[in-house]
């Protein structure tokens, strides 16, 4: 897989995620980061970087990304969700737009 076809996403701990540029795009937030026109930092380097987001929950999102395409492409399987994470699943989700 070639480096542009994959995303750099960073927790706030630093802990990196190297997925699919494909399954990052399901988020509108990192869409638009990645190919709104100028020279930014998360276009010319493919990283994003969440200061606000937990390395538990940046890694659930990307499961998510993954799981949201298989659905999409009519693989019905059902998304689990730990209740400890809900609350901040959802603020993350409100913020990615996904």
């Amino acid at each position: 897989m070639k480096k542009e076809d994959t995303v750099k996403l960073i927790s706030a701990e630093g802990f990196e995620f190297v997925i699919d540029k494909e399954a990052a795009m399901v988020s509108q937030t990192i869409r638009n980061m990645l190919t709104s026109p100028g020279s930014f930092a998360e276009r010319e380097h493919g990283e994003v970087t969440f200061p606000e987001i937990s390395t538990t929950i940046l890694e659930k999102i990307c499961q998510y990304f993954y799981w949201s395409l298989q659905y999409a492409r009519g693989k019905e399987t059902d998304f689990h969700i730990e209740p400890e994470l809900t609350l901040e699943l959802m603020m993350a989700a409100n913020y990615l737009h996904t």
